[in-house]
């Protein structure tokens, strides 16, 4: 009898397989700017910061790499956003209009899928949105890079064309060595990076709701629900709280004008949330900045996107699950709608996982290194949201520092719940129940 793999397992070995082609690309001669073979351990980080659309780098992108090099980095993090297990959705789709069960399956583990019968349409949303967000933002960039800033139409296009896609992707890669503050006070640039970002990181499940029901919010899902109002808090909250912050930061937006401040208030929110980009020294913010990050880099964005973190939908129904106990109400509510208990262990489970392997990694390269705990802990969160923000360190670490991080991106890509059922055997129902009790808790 043939052995099926498991759809948690094929996700993984995917983005595995990716990972290990991508990082024999990088270690061609020809993927170097002075034609030699790149350190396997930058290859392999740089891979899988691309395929796991992070952004974290130990060398600098633009004069590192050659062109070769930069487009094989751009296609590595294109297929990480997309999804493998999409993208093979697309191409059965393509080839015949009917993909196996198991691809779907498979797709449905990797996008969140509700249902079975969405797979199609979410796939098709995925590619239309990717293509035609990618296409307007490229052709906005190259136009204000040329005419605004005097590129030749050569550097304008392929600047637009890598920033349009790193953008959307939430990974975080630029070709410029101090990242996009060069255009800290240009908002014809940050402004479509902005919105690239937040487009991409809302989840697929969200626009494939609002495709079909856009006019009717009231049959919106509960997902896109918590989603939407979710992403709305976070980015007012941490907008609001590192403008306060940063406001006379003379290294970061004390310098800027009032219009300057609020831009680059607004862009250091939503880069937060797993986009990886800076328009101002990252290094240079105040230790209660750093920690606002730590916050919203933890939760990231929505689920099935290009975005990471433990996700807006987890800390929603956390939220709305503490309010309920605070409340006394038995169940755990929202627009009308129930949280289902199942949906409630799964969301505290993440939740635990997550805090557990932050933790468990901090405490691990504090030991490996000699580097202060809140630029430490930064980097950890980081790497685990798909962030790829840093205060400087990553260059620093040593190789075993790095590998971590290469693991902490890795199961923050493929998400906690995906990679621990992976690694599970086997799935068993007990043939019996405990007595209950109730333990003290509290």
């Amino acid at each position: 009898m043939k052995a099926v793999l498991h759809p948690a397992r094929a996700v993984v070995l995917g983005f595995l397989l990716a990972i290990v082609v991508g990082s024999l690309l990088l270690m061609l001669p020809a993927a170097h700017s002075t034609g030699g073979s790149a350190p396997w351990i930058v290859a392999f980080f740089t891979a899988v910061s691309a395929v796991c659309v992070t952004g974290l780098a130990v060398v600098d992108t633009g004069s590192y790499w050659s062109p070769f090099g930069q487009v094989v980095i751009m296609l590595l993090f294109q297929l990480g956003g997309f999804g493998l297990m999409t993208a093979a959705t697309l191409l059965g789709l393509m080839v015949n209009r009917s993909p196996r069960l198991r691809t779907r399956l498979m797709t449905q583990t990797e996008t969140r899928t509700l249902g079975l019968g969405d797979i199609s349409s979410v796939a098709k949303i995925v590619f239309v949105v990717t293509f035609t967000s990618q296409l307007m933002l490229t052709a906005v960039l190259s136009l204000r890079l040329h005419f605004g800033h005097g590129l030749d139409w050569r550097q304008a296009s392929w600047s637009g064309l890598f920033h349009a896609a790193s953008a959307f992707n939430n990974a975080g890669f630029s070709i410029y060595a101090d990242g996009l503050t060069r255009f800290v006070g240009d908002g014809l640039i940050l402004f479509p990076v902005m919105a690239a970002i937040i487009l991409g990181g809302i989840g697929f499940p969200v626009l494939h709701d609002l495709r079909h029901r856009w006019h009717d919010p009231r049959h919106w899902s509960l997902h896109t629900k918590l989603t939407l109002t979710g992403t709305l808090i976070l980015l007012a909250g941490g907008f609001l709280a590192l403008l306060l912050l940063e406001y006379d930061n003379p290294r970061t937006l004390g310098p800027l004008s009032m219009a300057e401040k609020l831009l680059n208030g607004l862009f250091l929110s939503v880069s937060a949330r797993t986009a990886g980009f800076n328009a101002v020294d990252i290094g240079a913010l105040t230790q209660e900045a750093w920690a606002v990050h730590y916050f919203l880099m933890f939760i990231g964005g929505g689920s099935a996107g290009t975005a990471g973190g433990v996700k807006v939908g987890t800390a929603a129904v956390l939220a709305l699950l503490v309010i309920a106990e605070i409340r006394g109400h038995s169940d755990t509510e929202a627009f009308g709608r129930r949280v289902s208990a199942s949906m409630q262990r799964q969301a505290i489970t993440v939740m635990v996982l997550s805090s557990m392997i932050v933790a468990l990694s901090t405490v691990i390269l504090l030991r490996l290194t000699d580097l202060p705990i809140s630029r430490i802990i930064f980097e950890v969160i980081s790497a685990f949201s798909s962030t790829g923000l840093s205060t400087g360190i990553t260059a620093e670490l040593p190789p075993a520092g790095l590998l971590l991080l290469t693991l902490l991106m890795f199961i923050g890509r493929v998400g906690i719940i995906t990679f621990a059922t992976s690694l599970v055997l086997g799935e068993r129902r007990m043939p019996y129940r405990y007595p209950e009790e109730h333990p003290i808790v509290g």
